[in-house]
Order: structure tokens, then C-alpha cells, then sequence
């Protein structure tokens, strides 16, 4: 009687224990890289939402192991996300893939044929009638298949979590491009305008006497100016620095003529004098008046014939536009693709405080150079001497995170302008210099932009997008999302010709092996329960 009460009791424990764990599921991640763990930041935006964000899945269809694999992983990245916000996975709608470029996969089976596949790597997100596409696949030229589907499922958390703040916001922050001193105009940043549009009102406008004018922005652009800023501009910059405000500078250290270089083949180099050399070591950095080469750079076609009517043009390398290496170390600038540049300069680091930490984001490969202005480019001469390359990772963006000194500190304030709030230090903010303009401008083909860091010549498009892009978001965070991008999962990959070799083999031990378990564990309890009853 007391054997059949404790079975009874036993067996509603086991039921009242199934409907616990249904009605409140408790997850562990045991995975050594956390890939089934959200991050802080996720948490509490999913947290905030008040209404529910639909997702529509668009990968579907026949799937290879690749992609299907995608798939599980957006598919469990949303259940997770589901425990902590209201996200909602629903049918996908064949409308959602217009305008969508498809992904096409051409895969050899083993008979030798070759099938083509479409399909669609986006997920479409909705929320309070608006829209906007995750696109799921990442697609490094200079990575493998397998090696892209890791980094697509790396970056997905940061993805999901970037486009529902994005669409979740009640009011869109606002950034700016600084005009009135020879910056890039407005068509020459057509493309990052466009992609920074996603998540800003990007304006562009000059300064005025009006101090607090750029308050209202939450970034502030300075794309290659060529004119020098009056001390009036530097004390609005300054002042907006001081009190939060976020800059990135993209600066040309030296000025040339690329017109005169198309021309005659010849321009001679100087340095570029901007009036910021005082403001950027105050805050502890030094934009250099040299020229970068580098062995690790684009290639432009050259007529290498010598004759007159026989034009013969080879690709030769430019070393003028180098190809920059990125930090891996940085949220920024992971999974990020080399960033051309052309006639860039460098960045050093000056002083050290320990309110002001500063990161390279962006450097020269181990086989370049620098030619300090005055100095002259000679298109006659295109030879290249490696003997000559010698100098290794030269910094050419540095990005900066702290508590800036202000440049007018113990100095008057400019004739001009007024200042009832004027501050010696700034709160804990951001800045970024890059010592290029290059890299913010994109070329026009036919009436058509062109995507920034596209090489006409190659077709390859470099990383110059996707570092503008996460820059911007970088010095605008204030959510800590950007650090999802350091989520890495290791990539452990199936040797293909060994357990196509082995598939038998494989097989077998796959299915024995769970049958043996279960066997044994049957076995022993066996044995246990007669022993008991024997005894007993």
C-alpha cells in the first residue's frame, strides 16, 4: 500500500514538475560561446516595447544545409527574443520580396548536375504600421561559404536588435554634414546619406553665431574640408563637444591636384592647413601632412603599349590608394572588409590621460610608406621598389571615448559670439578622426552613384559602407547595441571528404550507439530491481 502511494506521488510530482517547466521554461546556455544568450542591451529593448513587432521570415523554400541552417539559427534568435519582448514570427507574404535582390546558389550534386536555387535572406520586421529589412546573409568575397553563414549568424542578434530600436523609436535622432569650408558636397556622400537615412534625419548646413546650433544633433559629419575653420567654428565645435555632442572627422592631411594629376601627369603635394592642429591635440590626436603608399592597394588600368593607336591597358598597382586594415578588436570595425582610400595621411596619438581612451580602428597594411609635404606625384614613374615599404600598420583612424579638455579653456571667447554656458570639460563623449576624406566619398557612373568603397575597375566592393555606417551608430549609441557586434561563434567545420568516405561508417554509429545506451540502462535497472525483490 505504501509502495502504490509513493508511485502515485512520484508520477503527480513528474506531471505538476512537465507542467511547470511548459507553463514557465527555464533555458540554459551551455554552449562555450553563449550563442543561444542575448545580450544586456537586447534584454532591455525588447523590455521597452509596448506593442508587438512582427517578423516575417523570407528564407524558405528548398533550403541547403547552409542555408537551412540560417534559418534555425533566425529561428531560435526570435523564440529567445520572444521570452523577453513581444516579437511575433508570422507567415511571410510573397509581396514582402519585392524589391528584395534574391541570393542565387548554384550547387554540383553528387551525379554531376548543377541546380540553381533563388532565395530571399531577409527578414522583414513591422511595428506600428511601419516596416524595414534585415538583411540575414553576410558576403565577404574573401570568405568561404561556411565561413559567411558564421559571420551572418554572429551579427544576427545585433541585426534584429539595431532595426528594432530603429523602428521602435518615437523620435528619429538627427545627424549632420558641416558645410562652408570646401567639405564634400552633397553628391559626393550621396551613398552614406542614403544608407545613414535608415536611421537618422541627416541634414547639412554651415555655422552661424548661433552657439548652440548644432545641440540639436546627435552627430556632427566633417567630410574632407579644404578651407581653414575660423576660431568662431572651432569654438561652436568645441562647445558642442563639451556638452555630449559626437564628431567625426575625416581630414585630408596633405592637398593636391587630381585634376592637374589626370592632366599632366604630375602635382605637387603640400601640406593642408585647416586651423584644427591646436583643437586635435587637445583632445589627443595629430592628423600628419604625409602621403600614404602601400604595396596592399587598388589597381588602375595603365597603357602599358608605348605606341601610338595600340593602346594596351593592364592593371597596375596605385599604391597612392591603399587598402586599409580593420581592427578586429573593435565592434566598429569587425567583419569588416579592407577600406580603400585614396591619398590618405596619418593619425598619431599624442598625450595620455586617463579620462580619454583611444582605439585604432583603421591601419596600414605591414608593407608601406609615408612621404612627408612638400613633395610631388609623378604618373611617369609607376615603378615600385618594395625595399622602400618598410613601415608597418600606420594609423590612419583613431577613435577616441572620454573626458575632452576644451581647446578655449583659459582663452577668450571668440570676437562675435556670446556664451552664457561656456564648459573646460567636456562630459564622457565620442569622437572619431580618420585621415581621409576618401573614404566617405563615392564616385558617379552615368547619372548613377556608385556604392561607396566600389572599385570601378575590380567590381569588388570594399568594407567603406559598413565602416562609415557603424561609425555614426558607434558615436551615437548611447545602448550599448553596438557591443553585440563582438558576439563570436566558433566555426567548427566537418572535414567533407572524410565523412563522405566514412558515411557508412557514420551511419552506423549514429544509430547502435543511442540502442546500446538504452540497453544498458535497461540492463542495469533490470538487474537492480531483481536483486532488490530477491532480497526482499
Amino acid at each position: 500500500m505504501n509502495r502504490r502511494i509513493g508511485y502515485i506521488v512520484g508520477l503527480s510530482c513528474l506531471v505538476l514538475l512537465g507542467i511547470a517547466a511548459y507553463l514557465y521554461p527555464i533555458r540554459w546556455d551551455l554552449t562555450e560561446d553563449k550563442r543561444y544568450s542575448l545580450g544586456a542591451a537586447t534584454k532591455t529593448l525588447l523590455h521597452e516595447l509596448d506593442e508587438p513587432v512582427e517578423v516575417e521570415l523570407l528564407l524558405e523554400g528548398d533550403l541547403n544545409s547552409g542555408f537551412r541552417r540560417l534559418r534555425k539559427a533566425t529561428v531560435e534568435l526570435l523564440d529567445e527574443m520572444s521570452r523577453y519582448g513581444k516579437v511575433q514570427l508570422v507567415p511571410a507574404q510573397e509581396s514582402s520580396k519585392d524589391d528584395l535582390q534574391p541570393t542565387v546558389i548554384h550547387e554540383r550534386e553528387q551525379n554531376g548536375k548543377t541546380v540553381q536555387t533563388t532565395v530571399y535572406p531577409y527578414a522583414v520586421i513591422h511595428y506600428r504600421g511601419r516596416q524595414t529589412v534585415v538583411p540575414l546573409l553576410k558576403n565577404n568575397r574573401a570568405l568561404s561559404g561556411e565561413q559567411n553563414l558564421n559571420k551572418s549568424i554572429e551579427s544576427m542578434e545585433y541585426a534584429f536588435a539595431e532595426a528594432i530600436h530603429s523602428i521602435s523609436r518615437e523620435q528619429i535622432e538627427r545627424i549632420a554634414f558641416l558645410e562652408g569650408h570646401g567639405e564634400l558636397d552633397e553628391a559626393d556622400v550621396y551613398d552614406v546619406s542614403r544608407q545613414l537615412s535608415r536611421y537618422f534625419d541627416v541634414d547639412r548646413g554651415s555655422l552661424t553665431d548661433d552657439v548652440k546650433a548644432l545641440q540639436p544633433y546627435k552627430v556632427v559629419i566633417i567630410a574632407a574640408p579644404q578651407q581653414p575653420l575660423s576660431e568662431q567654428d572651432k569654438y561652436i565645435l568645441d562647445q558642442y563637444l563639451m556638452h555630449g555632442g559626437r564628431i567625426l572627422w575625416a581630414l585630408d592631411g596633405v592637398r593636391l591636384s587630381e585634376d592637374m594629376l589626370s592632366e599632366s601627369g604630375l602635382t605637387p603635394v603640400i601640406a593642408l592647413d585647416l586651423n584644427l592642429t591646436d583643437m586635435l591635440f587637445r583632445y589627443g590626436v595629430r592628423v600628419n601632412p604625409v602621403l600614404v603608399q602601400d604595396l596592399q592597394c587598388l589597381t588602375v588600368p595603365v597603357d602599358v603599349s608605348g605606341e601610338a593607336g595600340q593602346a594596351n591597358y593592364q592593371p597596375m598597382p596605385w599604391t597612392f590608394a591603399p587598402l586599409l586594415l580593420t581592427s578586429v578588436s573593435s565592434p566598429v570595425t569587425k567583419d569588416v572588409m579592407q577600406v580603400s582610400s585614396v591619398f590618405a595621411s596619418t593619425v598619431d596619438t599624442v598625450g595620455s590621460t586617463a579620462t580619454v581612451q583611444k582605439e585604432v580602428l583603421l591601419a596600414t597594411s605591414t608593407a608601406s610608406r609615408q612621404t612627408h609635404a612638400p613633395a610631388e606625384i609623378d604618373l611617369s614613374n609607376l615603378r615600385v621598389d618594395p625595399q622602400l615599404f618598410r613601415s608597418a600598420y600606420l594609423p590612419v583612424a583613431v577613435r577616441m571615448e572620454g573626458e575632452f579638455p576644451s581647446v578655449f579653456s583659459h582663452r577668450m571667447i571668440p570676437e562675435g559670439l556670446t556664451d552664457d554656458d561656456r564648459a573646460d570639460h567636456s562630459v564622457k563623449t565620442r569622437q572619431l578622426v580618420v585621415a581621409s576624406g576618401s573614404i566617405l566619398q563615392n564616385h558617379w557612373q552615368q547619372g548613377a552613384p556608385l556604392p561607396v568603397g566600389y572599385d570601378r575597375y575590380s567590381g569588388i566592393q570594399f568594407g567603406n559602407r559598413d565602416f562609415v555606417v557603424n561609425a555614426v551608430l558607434d558615436l551615437a549609441d548611447d545602448n550599448g547595441l553596438i557591443a553585440l557586434r563582438e558576439k563570436t561563434i566558433a566555426l567548427r567545420l566537418l572535414n567533407d571528404t572524410r565523412a563522405h568516405q566514412s558515411r557508412a561508417l557514420i551511419q552506423a554509429v549514429s544509430i547502435i550507439t543511442p540502442l546500446l545506451l538504452i540497453s544498458m540502462l535497461a540492463l542495469t535497472v533490470w538487474i537492480i530491481r531483481r536483486k532488490r525483490y530477491i532480497l526482499s
